[in-house]
């Protein structure tokens, strides 16, 4: 029973996403980036090739948990190149999918947060919310297979500092995105 409600899960976030994130053809008024996004019209950048790391490379022991964690890497890797819509089709994907998980009210809250505005600040605010609430589970959960790391930029939030889960060592900073790609380090491994 647990594993079709995981199935079930996993679906229900794919339908969402695929809904929400349709492959479009670039819209008149969007230019071309060199690194494979567009700008559109109100000047916020567009990925829409924006795809998760290595699937499968990290496995988390809660199977919901683990479907969540594949959005919530496509969520950071928006904030990092700053793409509105892919931020908001995946935080749209968490929040759905942490709504049916017991325990993650508040990672569900973030999530709508994040959703409902176009304004990256006000994403990346909201983001902070979420990781404080996923880094908790995940460190709850545990993994199966696989590491993750716990970044933090202290310069993030107004020099208040906040923290990201990163799938590498490498640091590509979602609060900053090009402005200070690098800015922050690596304080745990899980």
């Amino acid at each position: 029973m647990k594993k079709l409600n995981h199935i079930a899960l996993l679906l229900s976030i794919t339908i969402l996403a695929m809904a929400c994130n349709p492959n479009e053809k670039q819209k008149a008024g969007q230019t071309q980036h060199a690194h494979g996004s567009a700008t559109n019209e109100t000047g916020h950048k567009t990925n829409p090739g924006l795809k998760a790391d290595a699937p499968g490379s990290v496995v988390l022991k809660d199977p919901d948990l683990d479907a969540l964690h594949q959005q919530y890497q496509l969520l950071t890797k928006a904030l990092v190149v700053e793409d509105v819509k892919s931020v908001k089709t995946a935080a749209l994907a968490i929040e759905a999918g942490a709504r049916a998980i017991k325990g993650t009210g508040s990672m569900a809250t973030a999530a709508a947060k994040i959703s409902s505005t176009s304004d990256l600040k006000t994403q990346r605010m909201a983001f902070s919310t979420l990781n404080e609430a996923f880094i908790a589970l995940l460190k709850d959960s545990g993994l199966d297979r696989g590491k993750l790391y716990v970044a933090h930029c202290p310069m993030a939030l107004d020099d208040q500092g906040a923290s990201w889960v990163s799938y590498t060592r490498e640091i590509r900073n979602p609060y900053f995105g090009d402005r200070m790609l690098t800015c922050g380090s690596i304080t745990e491994t899980l």
